[in-house]
This record gives C-alpha cells, structure tokens and sequence, in this order.
C-alpha cells in the first residue's frame, strides 16, 4: 500500500485532511493508499446529521473546539492531537468488502501490538466491550474513501462536552458515560503516539509518495467546499411532519417532510446512517408529489434500497415515513 505523506510537519485544518482523501482519490493511480493526521481539538459530523442534534454549540465556541462536515456518513466524532486519524482510498467499489477489508485490516494491526481487537458493529473496533476506532465511509466513481479516529488518548471532558447537546446531560455525567463506552490505546501499548504511528505506517506501508507544493494548493482550493457554511451548517429544510426513529443495523434517523394537503412536497432525511448510493436522486426525489400514505410511498420506491443506504429494508423506511 501506498502511504500519502506531505512534505512539513505542519498541523492543518481537519476540513484540509477531508480535502486530501479526495484530492488522493481523484488524482492517484495507486490501487490502495493509506495517511495518517491529527488535528487541534475538532468535532466532525456526519453528512447527514443537522449540527444542532449533535454538537453542544456553545460548549465548542466557549473552549475553540472546530465544527467539520464531512461527505461520509455515521456519527459525530470528536478529535484532538492526542489521538490519530486514519484515511484509506481504494480502488475496491463493493461497499461491503471494502469496509471489511479495512477494519479487519486495522484490527490486525493492533493484534501484532498485543492488543485484544476485534471488530464489532458496523463501524467500530473494540477492546473488550469499549471502542477504540469509530469509521465511516463515501464513494466516489471509481473510487472508496474509509477514515476513522483511533483513540491513543483524548481530552475527556471536550469529548464529552462538545458531543453532548446541552439539553441532554450535564457534561460530568457525559464523561462517566463516555468512559463507560470507549478506551484508549494507550492503556494497552508501551509505545508513545509518534512510536505508535511510526508502527502502523511500517506494517500497513511499503511505498511512499510525498506531496508536491503545486498538489498542496489544489488540495487548499478543493478545502474551500469543506469551509462553506452552506457545507458545514446545510439549510434547515421547512417541514411540517418530522419522524424520528432507530432501526437496528442501520442507523439513527430523521426524516422532516414538507407536506401539503396530504401529497409530500419535500423529505430531508439526516441520521447517521451510511450511504452507498444517491440518496437524493435514487430516493428522496422519488417521494415528490407523492400522497403521505404507505401504501402509495412503497408502490413508488424501489424494492432494494439498501443499494442507496446501508443495509436499510424498504419496509422500515415505509414505516419511518408513515407512522
């Protein structure tokens, strides 16, 4: 595999690292290429998630915690330089295949550290019953794009602080509570951070390419997407149903439905679902003028949508819809 290293140790914005994979995506032959990146204190959401669902806003401008998007799905993050990013491009399109292949490649990597990893979930890798990396993933033509966090050490309190809504739970309780779900690397190796990236870029590595000034400055224009507020906060759809509900392999999901006069005029659907097709026009577009009823939703849907978001069956999103 390929590793992509840049040319100065300089700490850049996280939106830059979402530049690069697809920059790498877009322009590198390589079959398989691998980076690694840390940031000052950040938190990413997903593609879908609306922020103020996700993010204690305040929580972050008081303690000048970065706010991200990015074009993968799943669930908000939280990233600091005390723990390492991971991003792995691939020629490989089968969704399926290529998240396996990766975590399991992670998961290896670890165990040759002498640690109990396994896989677990849809995204996770776990040390007994607590995570140490959370990953999502997108595609492009011709291309798929995995990143995740793995969790050397973390600022607790900002984690906790900026992931929990205010009007959820008092940051304390928000620390016990991520303390109970996640662990550190640290706990388990003898190496330091800058040992233990060294490692893995030796095991995972065996060919570097090191970015030149001129693909530098194409990435930093392609980052100026990631910047937008438009990208970053969306639009807030105008609604007048909103559906909420949990399915199971899935995801979490909200779907605001503008209807009128019983006939949908607009669905905007946000979770931390992953998806692995074209939502808009594969799916949601499909809804337009179409009556608010199940019967009428399911006639007009394709009968595989697990080809748009991962693993979702028509008849739950029917249901997510309509009841």
């Amino acid at each position: 595999m390929l590793y992509i290293a840049l040319p100065d140790n300089k700490v850049r914005r996280l939106s830059f690292y979402l530049a690069m994979e697809e920059y790498v995506a877009r322009h590198v032959e390589a079959e398989d290429c691998f980076f690694m990146w840390q940031v000052e204190p950040s938190v990413i959401f997903g593609r879908n998630q609306l922020i103020e669902n996700e993010v204690n806003l305040d929580f972050c401008h008081t303690n000048h915690i970065q706010m991200y998007r990015r074009k993968s799905g799943g669930g908000c993050v939280y990233a600091d330089m005390n723990n390492v990013m991971f991003s792995y491009i691939t020629s490989e399109e089968q969704v399926g295949f290529t998240f396996n292949r990766y975590i399991n490649m992670v998961v290896l990597t670890l165990q040759k550290l002498g640690v109990d990893a396994s896989p677990s979930g849809r995204n996770d890798v776990m040390v007994g019953d607590r995570k140490v990396s959370g990953n999502a993933f997108y595609k492009i033509p011709g291309r798929s794009i995995v990143h995740g966090t793995m969790l050397y050490d973390t600022d607790m309190l900002n984690m906790s602080g900026a992931l929990t809504p205010p009007s959820t739970k008092l940051v304390s309780k928000g620390v016990q509570s991520i303390r109970q779900r996640i662990d550190v690397l640290k706990n388990y190796i003898k190496l330091d951070i800058g040992e233990f990236k060294e490692f893995v870029r030796k095991e995972l590595c065996h060919e570097e390419l090191t970015l030149t000034t001129n693909e530098i400055q194409k990435i930093e224009q392609l980052e100026q997407e990631y910047l937008s507020e438009e990208f970053i906060y969306g639009k807030n759809p105008r609604y007048t149903v909103v559906k909420k509900r949990r399915i199971e392999g899935v995801g979490e999901f909200e779907a605001r439905i503008e209807v009128k006069n019983g006939i949908i005029k607009c669905v905007n659907l946000m979770g931390d679902f992953f998806l692995v097709g074209d939502l808009d026009n594969g799916l949601l577009r499909k809804l337009k003028n179409v009556p608010l009823d199940a019967g009428a939703i399911s006639h007009i849907l394709p009968d595989h949508i697990d080809d748009i978001i991962m693993n979702l069956m028509k008849a739950d999103f029917v249901d997510l819809l309509t009841t």
